[in-house]
Parts: C-alpha cells; structure tokens; sequence
C-alpha cells in the first residue's frame, strides 16, 4: 500500500492510501485515537477499518495527525486535528473526483473529530463511529446530525463507558431524517480486544454493504 504524504493545514501529513481500480470507487477516510496515548494510524482498529473498507470496494485513506509519525507540527487539542482530517479528505477528493460516496471512520479520539467533520462536510454520505468517548468530549454539536451511520462499542469499556455511548445514540435517535444505527459487543472493551476485533469489523462490513445497497436501488 502507497505511502503517502500530503499538505496539511501545519505542515505535511503522512499517510496510507488504498486505490481501487475503479474511477468511481466510493471513498473514505479512517482516523485514528488520541495522539497523546499513543494513537497512530497503524492502531489494530483503524487498520482493520481500513482493510474493512477496501475490501468493500471503497479507495481508503488514513494517515497520522500533525505530530504523529512523520506528520508535522504538534497536538492541538482537537482544532487542528480537525482541520487535519479536513485536508485529508480534500487530497481523498482531489485523487477520486468520480467518488459517488463518502464516508469517515473514526476510532476512540477519531470518532469525534470524524463526526465533527461529518457537520462541516455535506458530502459525506456515512460514518462509523467506534467506541465514541462520549464521557470525555462534547458532542452536542451533532445538532442536527447530517447524516446517518453507525455507533458501534463494547459492553465492557471502561474508557468510554456504554452508559454515556447510549445517551449520545438517545440523543442522536431523536432527530429527524437520519438513521443512527447502535451496536454494542457484549464483553468487548474500548480497543475490541480478540475475541472481539473481527465481530466489530464484521458489523461495520454488514452496516456499510446494507447502505451502499440500499443506495443502488
């Protein structure tokens, strides 16, 4: 798989980048848990979501926030890993014009810059959002949420505990237009430790194909 490096908002950003063969392949981007607690994009998670996603079809794209690996820059509580993940998108973009699909994986940390950046992109058609830390970051901003996906987490995660992950999916569930689809993994911790990771990836497989179906009819 390319390695890829490409201009971020501070500096470049390094990154993997999955092609499909075909022009018009759907498109989507995977970031990865908190730079500060050692996430990168080679994190289990974020790998396997990649590969879930390629194997689907789609060109995947997941790369290190400024600071991480050979990405440049520092740590910026969120506002500039936001603005990281936009440029990513912009370069997924500017390599697949024909993309008729969009969609954003995040794990940990990268499922709320993800569904951040789900609020300032239209164009994003789904997302997956693993083990949310609902407890720890403000998702209220989700008001409305554009567009709908999956919420997916462990029963036995002490990092990001279920009870906070089913009032955001309450929340979420109310509005109107979308549909927030919940998995929860009874036993699985924050990180879908084995025997959980490939119950988590088949999910997210189900999820996708489901929607990308559905769109073709």
């Amino acid at each position: 798989m390319p390695e890829v490096i490409f201009p971020g908002p501070d500096g470049r950003l390094e990154g993997r980048y999955h092609p499909q063969r075909q022009n018009d392949a759907p498109i989507a981007i995977v970031l990865h848990p908190h730079p500060q607690f050692g996430g990168t994009m080679n994190n289990k998670v974020v790998y396997n979501l990649h590969y879930a996603f390629y194997e689907m079809g789609f060109t995947v794209l997941r790369f290190n926030f400024r600071g991480v690996g050979r990405s440049q820059g520092e740590y910026d509580q969120g506002i500039g890993e936001l603005s990281d993940a936009a440029a990513a998108l912009d370069y997924l973009q500017s390599m697949n014009t024909g993309a008729k699909h969009c969609w954003v994986a995040g794990f940990s940390f990268g499922a709320w810059i993800g569904m951040q950046l789900l609020m300032r992109r239209p164009e994003i058609t789904g997302f997956i959002s693993a083990s949310p830390p609902a407890n720890m970051y403000d998702f209220s901003f989700l008001a409305p949420c554009p567009s709908s996906g999956l919420i997916i987490n462990g029963t036995a995660d002490r990092v990001a505990p279920p009870a906070d992950t089913r009032t955001l999916v309450g929340k979420l569930q109310e509005q109107k237009g979308i549909t927030i689809t919940h998995e929860e993994l009874e036993g699985a911790d924050h990180f879908f430790k084995d025997p959980y990771m490939e119950p988590m990836i088949d999910h997210v497989k189900t999820y996708v194909t489901r929607r990308l179906t559905e769109s073709t009819r």
